[in-house]
């Protein structure tokens, strides 16, 4: 999946605040040594909070006076020169390091957030992820999975955190995905297919109304948590809703009652080797042929059954004639769907 470079230089920024971290205890070492060395060089009777103000503002150069009378000892004035020396070095490096930290933290997100967009803006046929709570997060793992490109929607930086942790390059913006610009930031108009699955069925509700408005062709399935409320969605244009509480029913139910067929397709998805039942259209520059020359079955994907005009074609025969528009229905990984892909666009002779 063609991801962004990682989104926070939080390398760099904890390298600095080490530095800054040493820096300070030095500065403490150095006023400790200061406040000891100015009651021994400084006259019988030095107060020791005397020699700490004495410490302090020969580090800062502030210069109010000698509380401190180093007149009787030339040590005492070469060691007041040493701490002031040292200190002034270690208070200028504190303050440039702490200048360089926060122009470099807006810098580098002001450049994280200018490469972001334009690697979105190169997206085409992507999908865009509207809501990355828990249901959010497993489609998005799914799409890397299957090697589909997404851009995520999310106004909760922590929701966003906790999937950056395990995939850095992740594309996202973050807001309200029922905004339009930020829509369009996420390249709506070039967009495959949208999800709407924050866990608050109207915003689900009015993503789907902004999106159907601002691009009436884009697919749209939409996360439904009360059943009652999937007709008012399929009215604001979700062209799928998926319930999550009765879709995890019905597999309860399967795992009881065929139990071999739900552990097949469970097993599907758990698989290192990243199989899926994956579609993949015919597309209209195709010159039909029987399906003899293209192939049931290859090394990299099975074919299981064609739709057209509506109705399926399962486990179509070798005289089965391949047409423009056709969805050809096939159990392949990531790297097989693409291989068919680019065979049927002409791109591959695989």
């Amino acid at each position: 999946m063609d991801l962004a470079q990682p989104i926070t230089p939080a390398g760099q920024n904890h390298r600095v605040l080490l530095r800054m971290g040493w820096a300070f205890v030095a500065l403490l070492l150095q006023l400790l040594v200061g406040t000891l060395g100015f009651l021994y060089f400084g006259q019988e009777g030095t107060a020791p909070f005397d020699a700490f103000y004495m410490t302090a503002i020969t580090i800062t150069t502030v210069g109010y006076g000698e509380v401190v009378d180093l007149a009787h000892t030339d040590a005492g004035r070469l060691f007041a020169a040493f701490v002031s020396f040292v200190g002034f070095g270690t208070v200028t490096f504190i303050f440039t390091s702490l200048t360089v930290f926060f122009l470099e933290t807006d810098l580098n997100e002001a450049l994280r957030r200018r490469r972001m967009e334009k690697a979105i803006l190169k997206l085409k046929d992507h999908y865009i992820l509207c809501g990355f709570g828990r249901v959010g997060r497993n489609v998005a793992t799914e799409l890397i999975v299957t090697g589909h490109r997404f851009v995520a929607i999310e106004p909760n930086a922590d929701e966003l955190g906790r999937f950056l942790e395990r995939q850095p390059g992740l594309l996202y913006i973050q807001g309200d995905a029922s905004d339009d610009d930020l829509l369009l930031r996420a390249d709506l108009a070039d967009a495959r297919g949208l999800f709407a699955v924050t866990g608050d069925d109207s915003r689900n509700l009015m993503i789907c109304l902004t999106v159907r408005q601002l691009n009436p062709t884009v697919r749209i399935v939409a996360r439904c948590h009360e059943m009652r409320n999937a007709d008012k969605m399929r009215k604001a244009g979700a062209d799928v809703v998926v319930s999550p509480d009765f879709t995890g029913g019905m597999s309860i139910a399967s795992s009881m009652i065929r139990p071999h067929v739900a552990s097949f397709f469970d097993e599907m998805l758990r698989s290192e080797l990243n199989t899926r039942i994956e579609e993949v259209p015919v597309p209209a520059g195709w010159t039909p042929c029987r399906l003899s020359e293209l192939g049931r079955r290859s090394a990299s994907h099975m074919l299981l059954g064609v739709r057209l005009d509506g109705r399926l074609e399962l486990n179509p025969g070798d005289d089965f004639w391949l047409q423009p528009g056709q969805i050809l229905l096939i159990m392949a990984d990531a790297a097989g769907r693409q291989a068919l892909e680019h065979r049927l666009a002409g791109t591959d002779s695989v």
